[in-house]
């Protein structure tokens, strides 16, 4: 088995009459990119925080490559961690920050030149060891905070929002070199993120997290193709989620009666019957001919155009009421649909899933991080 696997066990971290985390259960495996994922309270970064050390546990157990580490100092974990604002020492320069902990472990003058000279060359900050924070971009600072980390040669990175202080360009461009990284170092990395995007791009599974829970753990292509909940369905990406009636089953897939019209839905709760959500993400969403006869159609009206670059988003207005958004790409040609078009909606039965509809959302959460 590699090392770095993470085991956390009915963890629970509660604060007075708070639970910031629920007694969640998750597997960290060696040498992944895991990542959670979720809004501002969820309990991500109290999860991380007791990984770390920095907060002990109400109860449960954190076992680090089979060992529980739950009541174990920070300083002898075998973590360390990456915070948004990189806590660099201004007064050292880059040698010396990535220094510093090679310094209080006593190594030796060779062994330390060669071991930050490694780390330099891997964060791709070669030429810059004399330069002090302030001389640094964000980037390069986030770069100094890894090699500072990577240089110790721990089982687990653990990095809390690392990108956030970045600006949105950083921020792709570091996305790709971050997992570039892990892959070269070959330790675990459990980085913790309100960003679905950086998530979804970077990890190789993603925990969704809500009210101190875990609501679905997997790849980032099963958290947003095969979301579980509605919350996950709703939280990653455009949701179109709708309120349908459950009634038969047709072969493999499930009929669901929307307003007037009756929709077939393969995949997810097929079996479901009652008052379900049905939903489709916006990609897979076609607009047709208004009056269109093709099954799985409803009608509706173009109510808005949102031009994005590189597609561009018909949000139509149902008779139903409820309100969708398709997702088409930019070919070269964005007149194609007006304010005011009639169309026909149609989604395929195999982008058509039924979820159980579940606890109401927390609406304040969706309008602050979708």
């Amino acid at each position: 088995m590699a090392g770095g696997q993470v085991q956390l066990r009915e963890l629970t971290k509660r604060f007075e009459d708070v639970t910031a985390v629920d007694g969640i259960n998750a597997t960290v495996n060696g040498r992944e990119f895991f990542s959670m994922l979720g809004p501002s309270g969820c309990g991500k970064t109290t999860t991380l925080r007791m990984i770390a050390g920095f907060e002990r546990p109400t109860s449960g157990e954190i076992l680090l490559d089979g060992t529980d580490v739950a009541q174990v100092p920070p300083h002898e974990r075998n973590v360390h961690t990456v915070f948004q604002n990189y806590a660099l020492f201004p007064h050292l320069d880059v040698y010396g920050n990535i220094a510093f902990g090679l310094r209080r472990h006593k190594v030796s003058k060779d062994d330390e030149r060669r071991r930050v000279d490694e780390a330099i060359e891997l964060v791709q900050l070669g030429g810059l060891a004399a330069r002090r924070p302030r001389q640094l971009s964000g980037g390069q600072q986030q770069r100094v905070a890894i090699a500072r980390a990577l240089v110790l040669r721990p089982a687990v990175l653990l990095l809390d929002e690392p990108l956030g202080a970045l600006d949105a360009k950083i921020r792709k461009s570091l996305r790709v070199e971050l997992k570039a990284l892990q892959e070269q170092v070959g330790i675990t990395f459990v980085f913790v993120t309100h960003d679905q995007e950086e998530a979804l791009s970077m990890s190789d599974r993603v925990a969704v997290m809500s009210n101190g829970r875990i609501e679905q753990i997997g790849t980032p292509a099963e958290v947003y193709e095969d979301p579980s909940t509605v919350f996950v369905a709703d939280f990653l990406g455009v949701s179109n989620l709708m309120d349908g009636q459950a009634t038969a089953s047709s072969g493999d897939d499930c009929m669901v009666k929307v307003g007037e019209f009756t929709m077939r839905a393969g995949c997810g709760d097929v079996k479901a019957r009652g008052p379900v959500k049905i939903v489709a993400r916006p990609e897979r969403v076609l607009l047709l001919e208004h009056g269109s006869s093709q099954e799985n159609c409803l009608p509706g009206m173009v109510e808005r155009i949102v031009y994005v670059g590189s597609s561009v988003q018909v949000i139509v207005r149902l008779a139903t009421g409820a309100s969708v958004q398709s997702s088409i790409a930019n070919m070269g040609s964005t007149g194609t649909y007006q304010q005011g078009t009639p169309v026909s909606v149609h989604v395929p039965p195999d982008a058509l899933r039924v979820l159980d509809p579940g606890p109401a959302l927390d609406a304040s959460a969706i309008i602050e991080w979708a």
